[in-house]
């Protein structure tokens, strides 16, 4: 695929997320996908990263991933994106508390045969703890 190909995947992909539409985002992703959300903790496969990542987005109504920015070459997207959501929901332990959320994530997603295989998150939890308990 072309770097403006991956672009589009990774776009189509997101596009289905802020749909909520995470039944659909197999079509997307390679056989052996796998998500991480630090460093060393993979999730392995579609099923692996909605699970984690529904809990998360249950925790905030309103929620929106907005993509901000993408660079691409060979078979790596590196996508930057705005999250925004009222915490309405616990999240790791942290009962809601109504504020809005704002932060920004650094996706580095690797593709594969056509589909996304690897993505790792980025993103300051300290920061997202801090808006919500200050």
């Amino acid at each position: 695929m072309s770097s403006g190909t991956n672009q589009q995947l990774v776009g189509a992909f997101y596009g289905e997320i802020n749909r909520g539409g995470f039944n659909e985002l197999a079509r997307y992703c390679h056989d052996d996908f796998r998500f991480y959300h630090q460093v060393d903790t993979p999730h392995f496969g579609v099923a692996g990263f909605v699970a984690s990542e529904t809990k998360n987005f249950d925790a905030f109504s309103n929620w929106r991933m907005s993509l901000q920015d993408m660079i691409a070459t060979d078979d790596k997207v590196a996508a930057y994106m705005i999250f925004e959501g009222d915490h309405t929901g616990d999240w790791k332990g942290i009962a809601p508390t109504g504020r809005r959320l704002r932060f920004s994530l650094l996706m580095w997603l690797t593709i594969q045969d056509d589909k996304i295989v690897e993505k790792r998150a980025h993103f300051d939890q300290a920061d997202i703890k801090a808006q919500l308990t200050r």
